[in-house]
């Protein structure tokens, strides 16, 4: 389904039945995307278990397009590289540089 396989938008939700769970998670990490993505349970533990699943930078647990400036977002696979907002925003903006020096006085 074309609707369930593109990065769309807008105020747009897909709706799919599934018969299982495994059958759910195997459908919505086969895209090429993985922005992010939402689960609507009355059970906590399941919707975890199924969001530790999904191949998706941010997914949302009874709620959808909720922001918090603190939380970094971004997605995997083709919906970007790197994360906005949060602490790993930083990443982008800064150079790492690892020095090693012997403490024990051995000369190379």
């Amino acid at each position: 389904m074309t609707i369930a396989q593109e990065e769309i938008f807008g105020p747009v939700m897909c709706i799919l039945k599934f018969a299982t769970e495994e059958e759910a998670i195997k459908r919505a990490n086969n895209t090429s995307y993985g922005l992010a993505a939402g689960v609507c349970s009355t059970n906590a533990a399941r919707a975890l278990s199924v969001a530790h699943q999904l191949r998706a930078g941010t997914v949302w647990i009874n709620t959808y397009d909720n922001f918090d400036a603190a939380a970094p977002f971004g997605g995997y696979k083709q919906s970007g590289h790197g994360r906005d907002k949060g602490q790993d925003a930083l990443a982008n903006w800064v150079e790492t540089k690892c020095v090693m020096i012997p403490l024990d006085g051995h000369k190379v």
